[in-house]
């Protein structure tokens, strides 16, 4: 923790100028340039390359272009179709019919069809997709009474507006020739090597070095795609993946894959655009969770200690600047359409009351102060995280706690924290995507698939949430879900078993040459079929 509050401040400020002009590579008049390499920046590797399996940034920033969804969002953040032509739910919300794309194929030839959908939710959607096994909890059946129809129907009412935000996220699919009777889903070799309906081709993925997709030349939209090929380069370095973009080896960084200073280096080019356009559908929070298979974690007074030990102010000040803030809640404050009026307790900093709190719990200073110890899982998505996790620990050093932080990559992260559940403190991100049903209340809701990632791993349950999180999913009042989303984030905040103290947005760092980027609030983890590359 050697950035300095002036170094800090000066970075935010740097990279807000940038900011200020962020479309300034977009020139609606050009004519669009027919091939070129476009190269992207992968900084942490997933072990899974299928978002129909994993919802996940790190998954749609390549995924997202080799396979498709039934829906996604256009540049006014509306749902649009892609592989779904229309949609209609009955008045009851229990059935909504989907119409699907005519003459789509699958890369290797054989026809898209309602099949495919089918197989998808039911089998993987429902029981494998972190985030989709909440969303479809109540999906009883996809029928398919021909190839382009599929009518979902569900055992409770499934709001027609929360199912079309989920499905840009939670609406990818899967070939069902692909999968069907090729035994265990998650480890079916597709998973690595996708066959999708998108506008690029999976090529070639070798670990530690690059994914590389080619051009579809059968997609289905007219003159689409542009570009001839996309690599994804693996660079864990983020200093190292700042100098390859310099060099022109990288032109695109996703997701504040850089440090913060890179970013506003980088910011104040002509090379470059830094900005936090495209990344409005990906609000994110940084977290703390708890796992409850500790017993001092399980104590709630110990839960709250923790919060209290850390001074979050301080912390967004003198480390993250300009775009971060204080989080309330797991709603974020940019989601007009759910933040409460009142989001319950919150957690100030207040060393006083966080010793109190664990000396009442009965974790008493032993020798040199001490109290006990736990081991702390950061997520290696963002500089943040790791700048988060040095302070978590210095801080509660202060209060008697020793904790000692094992820094893993990205498949290590997931595998100890949501399958192993290795872990005694995680800080990673949590997305929020237009809706707290899509990708929020499954961190708080039981039952869970074990090793669906970013779930309750937690080891914690609570009747009484899983009752508040599965009647909001399935009211189709506005008003009353509204009501509810208020009741969750009240317990949320009230029982812990994970904090959202900051809220902040993507940063992207992009080449200027890039063109028709930025350009839906999902950019990042969109298809990619109109991009392309000025000489």
């Amino acid at each position: 923790m050697d950035m300095t509050r002036r170094a800090a401040l000066l970075t935010s400020a740097a990279i807000a100028s940038s900011v200020a002009f962020p479309m300034r590579s977009l020139f609606a008049q050009e004519t669009p340039r027919k091939g070129g390499v476009f190269t992207v920046h992968y900084g942490a590797e997933q072990r899974q390359l299928n978002p129909s399996l994993q919802a996940s940034t790190g998954v749609y920033i390549i995924g997202g272009k080799i396979q498709e969804q039934l829906v996604d969002l256009d540049a006014a953040g509306k749902p649009v179709g892609v592989l779904a032509t229309s949609w209609e739910a009955a008045p009851d919300g229990k059935t909504i019919t989907f119409k699907l794309r005519d003459g789509v194929k699958w890369h290797d030839g054989k026809p898209f069809t309602s099949a495919d959908v089918q197989f998808t939710a039911m089998e993987m959607w429902k029981k494998i997709l972190n985030y989709g096994t909440t969303l479809q909890l109540f999906l009883t059946a996809v029928d398919t009474p021909d190839p382009l129809t599929a009518i979902f129907r569900y055992e409770r009412p499934m709001p027609l507006n929360l199912l079309l935000r989920a499905l840009p996220d939670l609406g990818y699919v899967s070939p069902r020739h692909v999968y069907e009777g090729k035994g265990e889903i998650r480890q079916n070799p597709a998973n690595l090597a996708p066959i999708g309906t998108g506008p690029f081709k999976f090529v070639t993925y070798e670990r530690g070095q690059h994914v590389i997709a080619d051009r579809n030349p059968d997609y289905w939209r007219p003159n689409a795609p542009h570009l001839d090929r996309i690599v994804w380069r693996v660079v864990t370095d983020r200093a190292a993946a700042a100098a390859q973009m310099e060099a022109g080896q990288i032109h695109y960084s996703p997701f504040s894959g850089l440090t913060i200073s890179d970013a506003a280096r980088l910011g104040k080019d002509p090379r470059f655009i830094v900005s936090t356009k495209g990344n409005e559908g990906n609000a994110r929070t940084n977290t703390i969770e708890f796992n409850f298979r500790r017993k001092e974690l399980a104590d709630i007074r110990v839960r709250r200690a923790i919060a209290h030990a850390l001074d979050i102010p301080f912390f967004i000040e003198n480390f993250l600047g300009d775009f971060a803030k204080r989080g309330t809640g797991p709603v974020p404050s940019v989601s007009t359409d759910f933040y409460p009026a009142d989001n319950g307790p919150q957690y100030p900093f207040d060393k006083k009351r966080a010793a109190a709190l664990l000396d009442e719990a009965g974790f008493k200073a032993g020798a040199g102060g001490t109290r006990f110890s736990l081991r702390l899982l950061p997520a290696p998505w963002g500089e943040d995280i790791s700048l988060f996790a040095t302070f978590i620990q210095q801080s509660l050093a202060e209060v008697g706690i020793k904790v000692e932080v094992v820094r893993t990559d990205g498949g290590g992260f997931l595998k100890q924290v949501y399958d192993e559940h290795a872990f005694d403190l995680a800080t990673g991100w949590h997305q929020y995507r237009n809706d707290p049903a899509v990708s929020t209340t499954v961190w708080y809701r039981s039952g869970q698939p074990k090793g669906a990632p970013w779930t309750n791993q937690w080891g914690w349950t609570d009747a009484t949430m899983d009752k508040i999180i599965d009647d909001a999913a399935t009211e189709v009042d506005a008003t009353k879900r509204k009501a509810l989303y208020g009741e969750f984030v009240r317990r949320a905040n009230t029982e812990l078993p994970i904090w959202t103290p900051i809220e902040q947005i993507f940063l992207t760092a992009i080449s200027a040459k890039a063109r028709n980027h930025s350009n839906t609030p999902r950019w990042g983890s969109s298809s990619w079929h109109d991009l392309w590359l000025a000489e």
